[in-house]
């Protein structure tokens, strides 16, 4: 009996041997799996914890596939919890999905940014969708700040003393006094024009050219200080926000200060140069007088020299005469001429 049983195992161990390996090999495998199990839990468990009581269906797949890509998948899964909570972006397909998030932040966007500037549009029953607050924060544009800047209108200062050394602007009525103004424009953002629309310096540039032409264009400068709202007004009607990332709100004039009167200074300053001019050609006339004086004169000693060397030919022509017999002198005893004697 013991024979037979000491044969049947020798029969069967290598089948025990073969289970036993198998075994072992599935619990290895079952304890790797937990170890991974463990790690994922250990590195995705709160994010997907997080996501999973707010609705946001984001699984394991997605976070480790997050990870992979090289997305902090914190972000995307806050991202996705803001938007939910705040009722935004709920269209599976358009709405604003993880996908579109992760695309996003790979193309160098600030995601939170975008998200926190789409909710508060939102509120404040804005038109802004996730493609175009992804292009204005694609653009370079502080998306968020142009949200809150059409919500709350900004006060630009013109001219801006932060980027301009003079403090006021100088503009000359027709009657040629200066005004020296200050003024302050409210705008809002034009979210539709953001992208591409000129900025700031543009629409400072435009009110300031605007105020320097009404008041150049107003007959006095009493005209403008008594009702400047005209000026505001003539502002506004040139359309100056055109092409612009601003809406203009309003245009205010803060300050007025009356200058110089520089027509009264530039009249002076003709009439100096007017009297300069005369005295010139005055001056140029007495030259002249002077030159044909002196001219004069000396026409006179050159006639006077003539009459002298004219004198001068007289006794010899008197001489020559008397030599050549044809002048005679009369004689006390009563001779006349041509009696022979000479």
């Amino acid at each position: 009996m013991s024979l037979l049983s000491t044969l049947l195992l020798a029969q069967a161990g290598p089948d025990i041997d073969i289970s036993r390996w198998l075994m072992y090999i599935g619990l290895l495998a079952i304890a790797v799996f937990f170890f991974f199990f463990l790690i994922t839990i250990a590195a995705y468990g709160s994010v997907w914890f997080q996501a999973y009581m707010s609705n946001a269906r984001v699984g394991f797949t997605s976070l480790i596939g997050m990870s992979l890509r090289q997305v902090n998948s914190s972000v995307i899964v806050k991202a996705r919890i803001m938007a939910l909570q705040a009722g935004v972006g709920n269209d599976p397909t358009t709405g604003i999905t993880t996908r579109r998030l992760e695309a996003h932040y790979l193309a160098g966007g600030n995601v939170p940014n975008v998200i926190m500037a789409i909710i508060a549009a939102h509120r404040a029953d804005i038109d802004l969708d996730f493609d175009r607050a992804a292009a204005i924060d694609l653009a370079g544009r502080d998306v968020l700040e142009a949200v809150r800047t059409s919500v709350y209108p900004k006060v630009i200062d013109c001219p801006d003393p932060s980027k301009s050394k003079r403090s006021h602007l100088s503009a000359v009525a027709k009657n040629g006094v200066e005004l020296r103004i200050r003024a302050r424009v409210t705008v809002r953002t034009n979210l539709a024009q953001l992208i591409g629309g000129a900025t700031e310096e543009t629409i400072i540039a435009r009110v300031g050219e605007g105020i320097i032409t009404s008041i150049g264009s107003a007959a006095s400068h009493f005209e403008v200080m008594e009702n400047p709202h005209r000026i505001s007004k003539a502002v506004l009607d040139r359309g100056l926000d055109a092409h612009t990332a601003f809406e203009i709100v309003s245009i205010d004039i803060a300050d007025i200060d009356v200058g110089e009167n520089i027509g009264a200074r530039l009249q002076a300053d003709q009439a100096e140069a007017d009297t300069r001019v005369a005295r010139a050609k005055a001056e140029e006339r007495r030259a002249i007088a002077i030159a044909s004086e002196q001219e004069m004169k000396a026409r006179v000693a050159e006639n006077r020299a003539r009459v002298i060397m004219a004198e001068a030919e007289v006794p010899r022509a008197m001489a020559a005469a008397f030599r050549s017999g044809n002048l005679t002198t009369g004689t006390s005893g009563g001779d006349t001429p041509g009696n022979g004697k000479k």
